[in-house]
């Protein structure tokens, strides 16, 4: 109890010198949450009668529920639980046997899930509100309702229960000393560890392929990969990963590598690794992430291989990046991308998934306002994206770490996720501004490099991927976007489950499937996926056939940096730097 105690004291005087440093907030609603909740109070006044219906159907609910755990309680074992409406799916949180066994638990775990269910369905049924406001007061009630799910809390939880009596408390211990570890090494937030950070090396376990970095400034490195082939296609492979994340999940291990892949198709591949952006990148913009980020890479790619075009290929925020470069090469007739692929990319931001309930004015302010010294900490992006899928990137942690006192599973891909970036603030301000809130690209308002462009504007062919469970570019949004390229020769493939695992799937795993309809005049991805022919396994081969068809012949593979020189093996400097030991 002693050390219980004196964790404690420390993980408090943590946080109140992390309070201390911030300062008074000075904005109490920095998510402006609040014009949310007053359209949704708004939606329940104006609708008392489907209010009342729906409050009467739960506590129905809940008495018959109450009898059922009575039954249970009194030695009832065949009591069955009644059909309850709404009810919430229950999900991995609950598989400790007790949870149905013991009659307390189930009634907790059923009493949870009706409620959790009841109140989702809601506040996304009730009246009639804005979109974006029910959106915004959909996504903070789940986040509430996860956080009050019984498994959280010591005292509700059997598994956590059963661990202290029989470690006599020695688990809590334990996980105090880890919340600790957590507030010291977040420097007074709690960054909640979700793999083992030390298992991993970047450049040793991941990011592993052969290679060299033949050129760098101050925002990128460019990595060259070794040959597997004695015969390349001409046209190199460029990809421009997104710098929200760090490009090795497409080099993830040898099994998963997207780039080991390719490279064994015959593919002279190359790879932007973005720099972790700090005070030293406070003035880059948009278009100097295309001038000295895609186009500079682009320029040492063809000088390398001698050749007057290349194909490219983007991922999320990078295929962003992507589409406002092929428009500006479009509208000012530029030859030097031959085809792009698009992954998981947002072009038309109208209606952009969960993200987009972080980004309104008031919200762009308050991030400008954490931009200060010229970047977004990456801990404050990575937050955002935990928020989406809470229950297993927050609480299930919460209580493996913190109340069972267990070291976090090693897993590359969580330790990848945890390797968050900062944001350059001028470019975060203009995503937000411009595509999130604004969605300039799509309606034809924005200018890059001083050129009004659009998404007409781009031409020549494209490879165009979106996955079918993707909740940070939904399918639906990827699709509006690519129909929007009316000047090009789009494919259209669908892939299955989500934003990485559906992109990140090479054909050897034999697993999900895909979907392909080179018909895109319908307006609706439902309608396209309904004339859609179903492919099983992986969309890597039909791209390989594809880029293939746009790679040109074969010549002699080219070994990294036969014409610039070698600054370092890859995977480079750039991409080892990790927030957290700064």
């Amino acid at each position: 109890m002693t050390e219980v105690m004196e964790t404690s004291q420390k993980i408090w005087a943590k946080f109140l010198e992390k309070q201390a440093e911030d300062g008074l907030p000075r904005n109490p609603d920095p998510l402006n949450t609040f014009p949310a909740w007053m359209a949704l109070g708004k939606a329940m006044a104006d609708n008392p009668k489907q209010v009342a219906d729906a409050t009467l159907d739960f506590w129905a609910a809940q008495t018959a529920l109450w009898q059922a755990a009575t039954l249970k309680w009194l030695g009832a074992r065949d009591a069955e639980m009644p059909e309850l409406p709404h009810r919430a799916p229950a999900g991995k949180r609950f598989q400790h046997k007790d949870w149905s066994e013991n009659a307390l638990f189930d009634y907790l775990k059923e009493s949870y899930l009706l409620t959790s269910g009841w109140i989702n369905h809601t506040v996304h049924t009730v009246g009639e509100m804005d979109p974006r406001e029910r959106k915004k007061a959909e996504f903070y009630t789940r986040n509430f309702v996860e956080a009050m799910n019984p498994a959280n809390f010591f005292a509700l939880n059997p598994e956590v229960l059963e661990a202290t009596a029989e470690q006599r408390g020695a688990n809590l211990v334990r996980g105090l000393k880890m919340m600790l570890a957590d507030l010291e090494r977040g420097k007074g937030q709690l960054l909640i560890r979700q793999t083992d950070m030390d298992a991993f090396e970047v450049g040793r376990d991941m990011a592993v392929s052969e290679g060299a970095v033949i050129f760098e400034n101050d925002i990128l490195q460019l990595i060259q990969y070794a040959p597997a082939t004695e015969q390349v296609h001409a046209k190199p492979l460029l990809f421009i990963p997104p710098w929200i994340n760090k490009y090795y999940v497409l080099d993830l291990n040898q099994k998963k590598s997207m780039v080991r892949w390719l490279v064994g198709q015959g593919h002279t591949v190359f790879m932007i690794s973005w720099v972790n952006p700090d005070e030293r990148q406070r003035d880059e913009t948009w278009d100097s992430y295309l001038t000295k980020g895609a186009i500079a890479a682009i320029d040492a790619a063809l000088k390398e291989t001698g050749q007057k075009s290349l194909n490219i290929a983007s991922y999320c925020i990078g295929g962003t990046l992507a589409g406002t470069l092929m428009a500006y090469f479009g509208k000012t007739k530029d030859k030097r991308v031959a085809s792009a692929t698009f992954f998981t990319a947002q072009l038309d931001f109208s209606d952009a998934g969960e993200l987009q309930v972080f980004v309104d004015d008031e919200t762009i302010r308050a991030v400008d306002a954490e931009m200060e010294k010229g970047y977004l900490p990456a801990q404050k992006m990575a937050a955002a994206f935990n928020m989406l899928r809470s229950n297993d990137l927050i609480w299930s942690y919460v209580v493996n770490n913190y109340l069972l006192g267990k070291d976090p599973f090693p897993f590359d891909l969580l330790y990848w996720n945890a390797d968050s970036t900062s944001m350059p603030a001028k470019v975060h301000h203009f995503y937000l501004d411009h595509f999130y809130d604004d969605n300039d690209f799509a309606e034809g308002r924005l200018s890059v490099l001083d050129t009004p462009v659009t998404l007409a504007d781009i031409r020549g062919p494209v490879y165009h991927v979106a996955t079918k469970e993707d909740h940070i570019a939904p399918a639906d949004s990827v699709y509006r976007g690519a129909r929007r390229m009316t000047g090009a020769d789009v494919r259209f493939v669908l892939s299955g489950s989500g934003h990485i695992a559906g992109v990140v799937n090479p054909p050897a795993a034999q697993k999900y499937q895909f979907w392909t309809n080179d018909d895109l005049s319908s307006d609706e991805l439902s309608r396209w996926m309904a004339e859609a022919e179903e492919h099983p396994g992986s969309w890597w081969t039909d791209w390989d056939a594809w880029l293939a068809a746009r790679s040109g012949r074969k010549v002699p593979a080219r070994q990294p940096g036969a014409v610039h020189g070698v600054i370092e093996p890859a995977p480079g400097r750039y991409v080892k730097v990790r927030f957290d030991q700064r």
